[in-house]
């Protein structure tokens, strides 16, 4: 009965591996509903904002701040990759890293330099094994980040961009779509002027107090944070479902190891049992 008590053994190490997983399933359940309200409530002031800021950024205003305006050279491109600070969410960050690398390559055989921010473990891991530029890191924000957790971040990006160090800056996330759909997204945050998510173009503007240069330069920098506050929202909620999903095929994996296991030990036992009767009336049939 060798045979049966390895497979005895390793019956029992699949179902102490389906413990652990329907535990993390049922955390991730848990834990989606209130990632969900968070990421839901600030939708609607990211979308204002990104009306405000389409609408300044068409306006006939006597002032222009600098990211208003395209480069006529794109030399260096930016990054702001949003990813998790665990694992055990199936291919959520090896999706996005897939789309990611596909345009860094096609920067890059265009002679085009990348520098990267990195938001969650998994990028900051991920691109120290790669040949680029991390200019600036952050890991471990929380189940509820807060917007004072990325100003550091926004403003390094934003000011390369105003100085003329990068030409372009990106943000990549994951875009909850729903429980089982997340969507691997890049939006071009600068220029304002390319993106796709801003107002057309308008003869009016707004009236601005005390001058629109210093009304412009905050509203701006409140539009870059609400953007990226809303993307670690977005891949946070997404963690938890591409997490819980994750999880659950792996409990419903372990059920079917267990299933054919068993089958294979009791036809195991059978034999042996099987084998021992034959002995035995053999045994006795040689008296």
């Amino acid at each position: 009965m060798a045979g049966a008590r390895e497979i005895r053994t390793k019956i029992k190490s699949v179902a102490n591996t389906r413990k652990v997983t329907r535990a993390l399933e049922m955390v991730s359940a848990s834990k989606i509903r209130k990632a969900q309200e968070l990421m839901r409530a600030s939708r609607p002031y990211t979308r204002a904002m990104k009306q405000v800021v389409g609408h300044i950024a068409r306006a006939n205003t006597e002032y222009k701040h600098p990211i208003l305006s395209e480069r006529e050279q794109v030399k260096r491109v930016g990054y702001i990759v949003v990813t998790t600070d665990r694992g055990l969410c199936g291919g959520l960050n090896a999706n996005l890293f897939r789309q990611l690398l596909v345009e860094m390559r096609e920067w890059r055989d265009k002679g085009v330099e990348i520098d990267v921010i990195a938001i969650g473990s998994k990028a900051k891991a991920f691109f120290r094994r790669l040949n680029v530029n991390m200019v600036g890191t952050a890991t471990n924000l929380g189940e509820r980040p807060k917007v004072e957790q990325v100003i550091g971040i926004v403003k390094l990006m934003v000011d390369a961009y105003t100085e003329g160090k990068v030409d372009r800056v990106n943000l990549v996330y994951n875009q909850f779509v729903n429980t089982m759909s997340q969507k691997p997204t890049l939006e071009q945050l600068l220029p304002l002027l390319e993106s796709k998510t801003l107002a057309t173009a308008h003869d009016w503007d707004y009236l601005y107090e005390p001058d629109a240069e210093t009304v412009l330069r905050h509203v701006i920098v409140r539009y870059f944070e609400s953007l990226v506050y809303q993307a670690l929202l977005e891949n946070l909620a997404s963690e938890h479902a591409a997490r819980m999903v994750a999880m659950k095929s792996a409990s419903d994996n372990a059920t079917k190891a267990i299933d054919s296991l068993t089958l294979v030990y009791n036809k195991a036992r059978q034999a042996a049992i099987t084998q021992e009767i034959s002995e035995i009336v053999g045994g006795a049939a040689a008296v």
